[in-house]
Formats: structure tokens, C-alpha cells, sequence
């Protein structure tokens, strides 16, 4: 079973966030999940592969970037559901808590996901990458409300600790017509 890894780089320069993208793909076989611009003037690296060639690309990008990255995650076993919800939704049908982690960072938001799959019994359903809302991201999950709870908690340290934590929320039992608006 291949391992895949993730690695993610937030930039504060576009211009030197461009520069760490092409090394990074010049040092080692890697896939690209993401490369943009971002508000407010960032740049963001999103990739996955194998756990060597993630690590040397991280490592060539994270030397590129220097002084100039605002947000950084190496992790060599990114849980799939985390993985999968990158910048897209994953259906689902429990519907008994809503959890809602919002970071100052993608690379946070991302790293939380992760942690708060990991704890077990969540779907991570989104992880929303900062497109039009000042550089945030946001990560949301559904599952039993302990589950969430314990989740949430997990999720929120890291980016607590590094103070890029905005906000969480949980919503025990939303109402139905909550459903098509979380959902998009």
C-alpha cells in the first residue's frame, strides 16, 4: 500500500512562491493539488506523492521561501478523508453535529483536518481553501456529537498554539434547512 504524503507552503511574496513551486517540482516527483494566489497578496503550494519526494520538495520549498512563509505542514500520513476534502465536498448523509474550524491560514485549516480525522468518527466533508475571504481557511465536519466534540478539539490545538486559530463552532442537531447551505 503506498503511503501518500502531503505538504503544504503558504507564501507571503507571490513572486517567491512561484520560485519554490519550480524547484519543488524540479527536486522530486510530486503532484500538485494546488498552486494560486491568494488574498492578501499570498501564494499557496498544495501537493501530495510519496513520503521522500514530498519531503525533498518540502525542504527545497521551505528553503526557497525562507523568511517569506506565513504557514508550513509536512505530513507524511495524511488521513484520505482529510486528503480528499481539499477544495472540494464530500457528501454525506449523518447529520447529528456539525463541526466548523476556521484557521488565519490554509495550511492550518488543512493540519486540522488532518488531526481531527485522525481522532476518528467525523467525515471531514470540506476543507475550504482561502479564495475571496482575507487568507482564511475553513474545514467542516459532520458525525455524532461526541465525535465532533473530541474532533474539534483535536483539530483546533495546533493552530491554537501557533495562534492562527479564528474560530470553532459546533452545532448540535441542526435544523434540516441548515443542510443545503453547509453543503455548498
Amino acid at each position: 500500500m503506498e503511503v501518500i504524503a502531503l505538504g503544504a507552503l503558504e507564501f507571503s511574496s507571490i513572486a517567491v512562491g512561484m520560485l519554490a513551486l519550480d524547484e519543488m517540482i524540479k527536486i522530486a516527483p510530486i503532484r500538485i493539488i494546488e498552486a494560486r494566489t491568494m488574498c492578501p497578496g499570498k501564494y499557496l503550494v498544495v501537493f501530495s506523492g510519496e513520503v521522500a519526494s514530498v519531503e525533498y520538495s518540502f525542504n527545497k520549498g521551505y528553503e526557497t521561501g525562507k523568511d517569506l512563509i506565513v504557514d508550513s505542514l509536512f505530513l507524511p500520513m495524511i488521513h484520505p478523508d482529510a486528503l480528499l476534502a481539499i477544495g472540494r465536498i464530500i457528501p454525506c448523509s449523518e447529520w447529528d453535529a456539525i463541526g466548523i474550524i476556521e484557521t488565519l491560514s490554509v495550511v492550518s485549516g488543512i493540519e486540522a483536518a488532518d488531526r481531527a480525522a485522525k481522532v476518528g468518527g467525523v467525515k471531514i466533508i470540506e476543507i475550504r481553501l482561502a479564495i475571496g475571504f482575507g487568507g482564511k481557511s475553513y474545514v467542516k465536519l459532520l458525525g455524532s456529537l461526541d465525535a465532533v466534540q473530541a474532533a474539534m478539539e483535536a483539530g483546533t490545538a495546533k493552530a491554537r498554539a501557533k495562534n492562527l486559530l479564528c474560530m470553532a463552532t459546533l452545532i448540535p442537531q441542526p435544523h434540516s434547512e441548515t443542510k443545503p447551505f453547509f453543503m455548498q
